[in-house]
């Protein structure tokens, strides 16, 4: 792992913990924020209704759909008072991961990967969620792999959740800025 934190960066931390939909993102990154008393950003909360509606139709969202989401998750997470924070948000293209960078806090990507018949079995236990089974080939096809992003850590989910919380509590640890003497 390579990481462009420097040890000096005093900056609120943001991680945000991204995949595609069923892959683990809100109880993972509500797990997170809870340890790390941070706050929690739930994505799915700033969708529109008429996206949530758009997408419970089997339709994926295009661009233009996510922009204001976007906007909203943006004014979200630089709102009075500034906090360190954990956001459960897809990330499946690679601009607007960075428009999240461009904040101006230190941020982590966390991402939650698994193959999609994985994903597809979690999802069949999901119970009332607006996002169906059917739209996941989408996801996958929408998703730009972090390739070449050094603030992303990938991590398999094919493994039960306490082994996914302690790989993202030592991501976290591995990417904290160490105190000087």
């Amino acid at each position: 792992m390579s990481f462009q934190h420097s040890q000096s960066d005093t900056r609120l931390k943001l991680i945000i913990i991204m995949g595609v939909s069923g892959c683990g993102k809100s109880s993972v990154g509500s797990k997170i924020a809870h340890d790390l008393a941070y706050r929690f950003i739930e994505a799915d909360d700033f969708h529109s209704t008429e996206s949530k509606r758009h997408m419970a139709a089997g339709k994926p969202l295009t661009d233009a759909m996510r922009e204001p989401w976007l906007q909203r998750l943006s004014d979200k997470i630089t709102s009075e008072p500034l906090q360190n924070t954990v956001m459960a948000y897809s990330g499946l293209r690679r601009h607007h991961r960075q428009r999240f960078r461009n904040l101006g806090f230190n941020t982590l990507f966390i991402h939650l990967y698994g193959e999609q018949k994985v994903i597809e079995r979690r999802m069949q236990q999901r119970v009332d969620h607006f996002m169906p089974i059917s739209l996941l080939t989408s996801q996958y096809a929408a998703l730009e792999l972090p390739h070449a992003e050094p603030d992303v850590v990938t991590l398999d989910i094919g493994i039960d959740f306490q082994h996914i919380m302690e790989r993202v509590h030592a991501v976290v640890r591995l990417t904290q800025p160490v105190a000087l003497a």
